[in-house]
């Protein structure tokens, strides 16, 4: 895709030194020629080591700060015409732990975030969600829905055509912290490898065709949209083998908070849900919006009755081609072989 459209604009990234943030850097100076692209995070260490990897670019700058301090903020966004909200407390287990702290972070500091992109006069902003948020069953989940809702509302009190706010939901992120791929990869010389539910499936998508999908949402927004693209699914059991064949599997069971599934779409989304060639939209559902919008650009009303849900998908991910898009490019070797004959094992959880 084309990166112009953030040629000669001041772009910032909030929690800019994460896996999303330091990919959408990279690939905007080297697409695209910023005035500036100010990486927005609270972590000095992880800065100097961005600053390493992108070189002495005379347009990147790094700006400490945390999205929970709101003058901060509005410090940062003097100036910026365009922001990605990917600043966000996203484990899982962590903010059952912690609730109050993943609310302060994930939904007061998305407030923030609006408010702050008003007051400046942003031009566009996107914001970061996830697939937890549709239905959610954990506080995550829960979180990035209200932040969702704030982002789409913030449209009803910005001035028209000044600052317009919109959402990308997706679902898990090939390669990124936190992802299982790292964890099969280290534990596949024990010839064994955890698993919760054999019958678990992920929507799945690569760190790359993450940042593209935001480039083009920038390009498209009108504001107040949610744009889902079509994604593939993966079956964890199918990413285990891929990954670590010949292991035997030991089922752990479900930990609290999680999904045998992911939805990206729900039923009542799908009432105001457009279907493009290759993603989805959520219109808005204010009087400022007009559906005649979505189809302006091509898109058609999904089905009645329409779930998006990654163990009804159309699209799968087989062994081979998991194993290319997790850059496994040489053999990967079998375990030694187990006293028990070689074969999968599930342990009850």
């Amino acid at each position: 895709m084309r990166w112009d459209f953030l040629d000669d604009r001041s772009v910032l990234i909030t929690g800019g030194t994460g896996s999303f943030g330091q990919r959408f850097a990279a690939t905007a100076l080297a697409y695209a020629r910023p005035r500036r692209l100010i990486v927005f995070s609270r972590d000095e260490w992880k800065q100097a080591e961005m600053r390493q990897a992108l070189g002495d670019h005379p347009a990147l700058r790094l700006f400490l700060g945390d999205v929970r301090d709101r003058d901060r903020l509005m410090r940062a966004f003097h100036g910026v015409d365009v922001v990605i909200h990917a600043a966000a407390l996203k484990q899982v287990p962590a903010a059952e732990y912690n609730p109050w702290e993943c609310v302060r972070t994930n939904v007061v500091g998305a407030q923030n975030v609006v408010d702050a992109a008003i007051e400046r006069g942003v031009k566009r902003v996107i914001a970061l969600s996830s697939d937890k948020a549709a239905n959610p069953v954990n506080l995550y989940g829960a979180t990035k829905l209200v932040a969702d809702k704030l982002f789409v509302a913030g449209n009803t009190y910005a001035t028209p055509g000044d600052t317009q706010l919109a959402v990308v939901r997706y679902g898990n992120v090939m390669g990124s912290r936190g992802s299982v791929v790292p964890l099969f990869r280290r534990l596949r010389a024990s010839g064994r490898i955890p698993i919760t539910d054999r019958r678990m499936t992920r929507f799945w998508i690569t760190l790359d065709q993450a940042v593209s999908f935001v480039g083009r949402a920038l390009r498209q927004m009108r504001g107040g949209e949610i744009f889902v693209p079509k994604l593939p699914s993966v079956r964890i059991v199918d990413l285990a083998r891929a990954l670590a064949p010949g292991c035997a599997l030991d089922e752990v069971g479900i930990r609290p908070g999680e999904k045998l599934h992911e939805v990206m779409i729900t039923a009542e989304d799908a009432r105001k849900a457009v279907e493009f060639d290759d993603h989805y939209v959520i219109q808005p559902a204010f009087p400022w919006w007009s559906d005649d919008l979505g189809a302006a650009g091509g898109g058609r009303p999904v089905p009645e009755g329409f779930v998006y849900a990654s163990d009804t998908n159309d699209r799968w991910l087989d062994g081979e081609e998991l194993r290319t898009l997790c850059g496994e490019r040489e053999p990967v070797r079998r375990p030694p072989a187990r006293s028990d004959g070689g074969q999968e094992q599930a342990v009850a959880g």
